[in-house]
């Protein structure tokens, strides 16, 4: 496999790391996606600078759901050497803890600028790009 072939594959895969960490609620494979100086926008009204704030800001937030599922859309992905960016169209479930009958519904893209930090692909600059959300009883 060719070497862009390679690193595609290590991009699309942190961001699958990504999922699967908020949704298992390991924070420690959750973390390891993110530069320690990641800047992080659009998830709230402030920018969030750093990997700890970051993973103590998403800790509180999920605080308020039970189970979560994140969908990701296959990638699309520019990479040019040790610097990449990388478009990720997702929909997340997310059902309530206090009202286990309910769901809120996130349509969003992810747009993540990533670089490669002694041989990992971490992101360095994540946003949230809201395209909707919907609560909704089953």
């Amino acid at each position: 496999m060719s070497d862009l072939a390679d690193d595609r594959i290590a991009v699309q895969d942190v961001m699958l790391r990504y999922a699967a960490g908020v949704d298992e609620r390991d924070m420690d494979l959750y973390r390891s996606c993110f530069a320690d100086d990641v800047e992080v926008v659009g998830f709230g009204e402030e920018t969030v600078y750093g990997v700890d704030n970051w993973v103590d800001y998403v800790i509180n937030a999920l605080a308020r759901f039970g189970p979560t599922q994140h969908m990701l859309a296959p990638m699309l992905a520019t990479i040019s050497g040790d610097e990449a960016d990388a478009r990720t169209d997702v929909q997340a479930l997310h059902y309530m803890k206090d009202n286990p009958t309910q769901t809120l519904t996130l349509w969003a893209t992810y747009k993540s600028r990533m670089r490669r930090i002694d041989g990992t692909w971490k992101i360095v600059r994540h946003e949230l790009v809201s395209r909707g959300t919907r609560i909704q009883d089953d």
